[in-house]
């Protein structure tokens, strides 16, 4: 090979690692773009939080221990102080999350197709409707009742001393589930519209499912079958839901 072609060589490797070079460094500057801004956002609805909600955040957060006539505690010095600093984060996460949500999307929608940008925005809303409806359900009809069965168990044999940040802890490790529970219909959509599962599939396992179902419920709820009940009945009637949804989806035509 002559010295001219092993230099228009090396000069078309380097064009094309030019090539790959450009677009790589553009996505990365718009996805730290993304991430300062959301985190901006972010930031600013903790401060906000912070200076002008947290105390009416946390009388609400604590409202179903105080109207049994429980008093909160803290056993540590800085304790009340860093849940407050958890509590805002997570409230300030919520509520900075049209943000975040916008510029997450802005940085996807240009590799999708617009026919997959109309689906990712149906399927999007759905989940998230979905996990709102799941944690508010649990908030106010299954958390009041597992309260009430937990203190049932200790009357007359111990005084309630609740710690805040095992509270806080406890709050969000059991409304959360819910959420995610209640994703079901979309879980099972993407997997039909994978291929992986199908109508028939979903109704011929319906007896397995439910009792898949209230086995679940009986490890997120606590020990007591009105607890298990509510949350069991609405993940079944998602299942059907489910089932309907998979029966008008049609898999993915793979190439």
């Amino acid at each position: 090979m002559s010295t001219q072609n092993m230099s228009s060589t090396a000069e078309q490797i380097e064009n094309r690692a030019e090539d790959v070079r450009a677009p790589l460094l553009a996505h990365l500057m718009a996805l730290r773009k993304v991430l300062i801004i959301s985190a901006a956002a972010v930031m600013a609805a903790f401060v906000l939080i912070m200076y002008f909600g947290i105390d009416a955040l946390m009388a609400w957060i604590i409202g179903p221990i105080t109207a049994r006539g429980i008093q909160i505690i803290y056993t540590a010095m800085s304790e009340a102080l860093v849940t407050k600093f958890k509590v805002a984060l997570i409230a300030a996460a919520v509520a900075a999350s049209p943000v975040v949500i916008w510029q997450i999307w802005g940085f996807i929608r240009p590799a999708l197709y617009p026919k997959e940008q109309k689906a990712f925005r149906i399927l999007f809303f759905l989940a998230l409707l979905l996990f709102l409806t799941g944690v508010s359900f649990c908030y106010f009809a299954v958390y009041r009742l597992a309260i009430d069965f937990f203190l049932i168990q200790g009357d007359g044999m111990a005084t309630p001393m609740l710690s805040i940040d095992k509270y806080v802890n406890f709050l969000f490790g059991f409304i959360v589930p819910f959420g995610i529970a209640f994703q079901l219909p979309v879980a099972l959509y993407l997997t039909t519209r994978m291929g992986w599962t199908n109508y028939r599939m979903l109704a011929e396992k319906r007896k397995y499912v439910l009792l898949g179902i209230f086995i679940i419920a009986a490890i997120l709820t606590p020990p007591d079958v009105v607890s298990q009940v509510a949350l069991g009945v609405p993940l079944y009637v998602l299942y059907e839901i489910s089932i309907l949804v998979a029966r008008m989806t049609k898999p993915r035509e793979r190439e």
